[in-house]
């Protein structure tokens, strides 16, 4: 558990239109709540909020200074657990501790609040448990799932849950070192070289990465199908034409699928994969 006290409502600066969302849902609240867009800071930002919404001792929910809010921005109150994969990945073995917890009602008069920071670093078996929990009531227990994307979780997670979208951020192109990647892979199906040098080091590519290389390329991708100026867009429909850029957006969904479907797989290969796929 993270230390040291975090404001949501500053955080939060900008997501209104979600906060209100979330605050509508608050006199029944659902089981379980997916929170995407934004970025990593604002969708645990908002799940502590929504935390501190349902148990704020206050008039005016949330107040920020009763003693449930304060504990919750402490992450110290007794009826908020949180699994964090904003580290690492959320093992099986804590899940299966927490669900006797889950059966019980909470210790004060709100509500446990189970948050799930970037739940798409939850392990197949991890999410299987968990799905488990989310099929039997649990009276007084709500979860939240912060994630980018609902698709990057199990799709039988995301149907058992509210979904709440914050403000997506404005990103105009890649980073650069994404572009990198992109152009590497485009350069590999124009030469047949200098890919394979990029993946064959042990550890440079984790999930992370690889799916922010999907995106990239998703992002060339539409700009080479729309038309609109993209140097990097033009190679690609110049190389594959009509017929392989479709191929391609097939191609970049499986590998997304892939990584998705939680199961301990190589970044780097599902990359490979990729590359010699349109080759």
């Amino acid at each position: 558990m993270a230390s040291g006290r975090t404001d949501p409502l500053t955080v939060l600066s900008g997501q209104q239109n979600a906060i209100l969302r979330l605050g509508a849902l608050a006199s029944n609240p659902p089981q379980s709540v997916v929170i995407e867009g934004g970025n990593a800071d604002e969708r645990f930002a908002a799940a502590q909020w929504w935390a501190m919404r349902l148990n704020c001792t206050a008039p005016d929910k949330p107040c920020a200074g009763c003693a449930p809010c304060r504990q919750i921005s402490d992450q110290a109150f007794s009826d908020l657990m949180v699994f964090d994969g904003r580290e690492d990945l959320i093992k099986v073995e804590p899940i299966r501790e927490a669900r006797p917890i889950w059966g019980q009602p909470p210790h004060g008069d709100g509500y446990r609040v189970t948050i799930l920071a970037e739940a798409q670093r939850l392990m197949t078996e991890s999410a299987n448990a968990l799905l488990k929990s989310l099929e039997e009531p649990r009276p007084g227990n709500v979860f939240v799932l912060c994630t980018p994307q609902r698709e990057r979780l199990l799709e039988t997670l995301v149907s058992r849950s509210f979904v709440v979208t914050l403000a997506w951020p404005e990103v105009a192109a890649n980073d650069s070192d994404i572009d990198e990647w992109c152009a590497a892979m485009v350069g590999f199906w124009q030469s047949g070289r200098g890919w394979f040098s990029r993946t064959s080091t042990k550890g440079k590519v984790d999930a992370d990465l690889a799916f922010q290389i999907l995106l990239g390329m998703q992002r060339h991708l539409r700009n080479a199908m729309s038309g609109a100026e993209d140097d990097l867009g033009a190679k690609m429909a110049a190389k594959l034409g009509p017929a392989g850029l479709r191929r391609l957006d097939l191609a970049l969904g499986e590998a997304q699928d892939a990584l998705n479907t939680q199961v301990p797989v190589n970044p780097s290969l599902v990359l490979d994969w990729l590359a010699t796929r349109l080759r």
